[in-house]
């Protein structure tokens, strides 16, 4: 059964990777500048790279949102939100897996009545407009930076077109690690806190954690995604919102890369608090909006006339309905496989334990009775003569 209730998560996993691939690989594949399996087989390596070494820091952000304490309610969980992304992925609009996942969570929180911790869901709901909004400033600057140097270097168009293609392929590595890093607490962050795994040793050698292990099942499923299903995605992202040239196709990657590293990165977070600096909170961030907001971006940079609106106005609407599909979605499912199978959706028991309290008495006060509500009152023995 454990297995069972896995698929789900390997199945919102396969839906990342068709959909969250075109991210990466989008405007480089749509621009012709690499091909769709040179992009395919670099993205899933560099996945499953980012979701193995670095995917903690996102996954801790998640858990606090909503902590599910069954196997069969984190199942409900990841399919629901999968379900959602993948009706997105039909449509031919680029989805966010993140909010499919947080909106699946409020629904399993909303049927096991467990409360909502709204600090954190403020300070994930604010990164969906950060998130674009920072990809887009990111892009403008160094479009603008690029467009300064280039000129200055003096190289050949040939040259150019060759740097630009290794360039693309070598951020698009960069953003598939940032992507892993950060989403895979999308894909299996729900299953950490109940993990059928124990820690394991692979190819006896490289020594991984139950998290660990599920962040690899996690990203090879991913990688699935990426080689099945991706195509369409990349075609929209590359140039269904704007004709990007192959050097704007680069600034975008690169934008939207820097955009999830900053947001999933431990290192980088103690860093600047080391230094005294602000920094910003390790959450699972949306990928496509990430990616949406850097081309959008550089075209206002070029005065939005190039713009298809209509098609940012569809992933917009995408990016509103998602989370409220997927809550709905799960909440219907939770409850049939409560009442139809009767599975163990949530814990209910973990919420009701509370821990005793011990006093020690003092020996002045023997055989004076202490009594708290709950408490287990310990008396210490008389001393033997």
């Amino acid at each position: 059964m454990s297995l069972f209730f896995l698929s789900s998560g390997m199945f919102l996993g396969w839906s990342l990777g068709a959909n969250d691939a075109a991210n990466v690989f989008g405007t480089a594949v749509g621009s012709r500048m690499v091909k769709f399996h040179t992009a395919a087989v670099c993205c899933s390596l560099f996945v499953l790279l980012g979701a193995v070494i670095s995917g903690a820091g996102a996954s801790e952000t998640l858990g606090k949102l909503g902590a599910v304490n069954a196997l069969a309610g984190a199942f409900v969980v990841a399919f629901s939100a999968a379900l959602s992304v993948y009706m997105m992925i039909r449509a031919r609009y680029p989805a966010s897996t993140s909010q499919a996942i947080v909106g699946a969570i409020l629904g399993w929180n909303f049927f096991s009545d467990t409360p909502t911790d709204t600090i954190e869901l403020t300070k994930i709901v604010m990164t969906w407009v950060a998130c674009p909004t920072l990809a887009a400033i990111t892009a403008i600057a160094f479009y603008k930076l690029a467009a300064f140097v280039i000129p200055s270097c003096r190289i050949s168009l040939f040259k150019l077109d060759k740097w630009t293609r290794y360039g693309l392929i070598a951020v698009g590595a960069f953003g598939s690690y940032s992507l892993g890093a950060n989403n895979i607490a999308n894909v299996v962050g729900v299953f950490v806190p109940v993990s059928p795994f124990g820690n394991v040793t692979l190819f006896g050698v490289i020594p991984l954690s139950s998290a660990q292990l599920l962040f690899l099942i996690g990203g090879i499923a991913i990688a699935v995604g990426v080689f099945t299903y991706s195509r369409h995605t990349m075609q929209t992202i590359g140039g269904g919102i704007f004709k990007l040239s192959p050097v704007m196709a680069l600034v975008a990657v690169w934008a939207h890369s820097v955009v999830l590293f900053v947001f999933s990165s431990q290192s980088l977070e103690a860093f600047l608090r080391g230094m005294g600096l602000p920094t910003l909170p390790l959450v699972p961030v949306s990928s496509s909006q990430a990616i949406v907001g850097a081309v959008v971006g550089m075209g206002l940079l070029k005065g939005g006339r190039g713009i298809r609106w209509r098609t940012v106005g569809g992933i917009a609407c995408g990016w509103v309905t998602t989370p409220i599909i997927a809550g709905i979605v799960c909440f219907i499912c939770l409850s049939i496989l409560q009442n139809v199978f009767q599975q163990t959706v949530y814990d209910d028991t973990l919420a009701q334990k509370q821990p005793a309290i011990i006093e020690t008495v003092a020996p002045e006060t023997v055989g004076t009775r202490h009594e708290l509500p709950g408490a287990v009152t310990v008396q210490p023995s008389e001393p033997r003569s």
